[in-house]
């Protein structure tokens, strides 16, 4: 594989392949003011995502969704993990 520059890796067009429009297009990758999205986003180069098949796309994005972390979910484990019983035995 050549190795592309960092001009080039900017030029590509980047969209949001976990939220798809209406349309069928997709929105592109980061978001403006306070826009909300239902999902999270998983970004690709707009010549990887027509390039994918369907069953491809939903497999990168629920793998993107199951690897993220959200703060909720580190919250939680916080009050049931490893400092929950060390602040026991303080």
């Amino acid at each position: 594989m050549a190795k592309k520059g960092l001009r080039a890796w900017v030029k590509e067009n980047w969209v949001d392949i976990a939220n798809k429009r209406p349309d069928g297009s997709y929105p592109k990758c980061g978001r403006s003011g306070g826009e909300k999205r239902k999902n999270y986003p998983k970004c690709v180069p707009i010549a990887k995502a027509r390039a994918m098949s369907k069953g491809q796309r939903a497999g990168a994005v629920r793998r993107k969704q199951a690897a993220a972390t959200f703060a909720p979910k580190r919250k939680k484990a916080m009050g049931g993990g490893f400092m929950a019983r060390r602040a026991m035995y303080v």
